[in-house]
């Protein structure tokens, strides 16, 4: 099982991801798919991003049972721990000021 969810990217990258998945909801994507074919999407993502960001997750023989990537900027980073991966956020940017906040 493979799942896409999208922001922001061009027009053209979604219609490429509609040859090879299902877009349940605006911006996301799922099918079943060999790891092959998921490495060449993900390819073609890296590729197409633009200014946009993306999360690609997928099954896989782990703990969680699960494996995910993240592309483009964003505030959600992976990071592993103890074997895990987990999701850190990065604090609010706020334009005009140096007041940072905390996690």
């Amino acid at each position: 099982m493979l799942v896409i969810v999208v922001e922001n990217v061009p027009p053209r990258l979604r219609g490429r991801l509609g040859l090879w998945l299902i877009e349940v909801r605006a911006g996301v994507y799922v099918g079943d798919v060999s790891r092959r074919v998921r490495d060449m999407i993900g390819h073609n993502l890296e590729e197409g991003i633009e200014n946009g960001n993306a999360v690609m997750a997928w099954t896989s023989n782990n703990e969680s049972g699960f494996d995910f990537q993240t592309l483009g900027s964003n505030r959600r980073m992976p990071v592993e721990m103890d074997g895990i991966k987990l999701v850190s956020f990065l604090p609010p940017e706020e334009v005009g000021s140096d007041q940072e906040y905390p996690f």
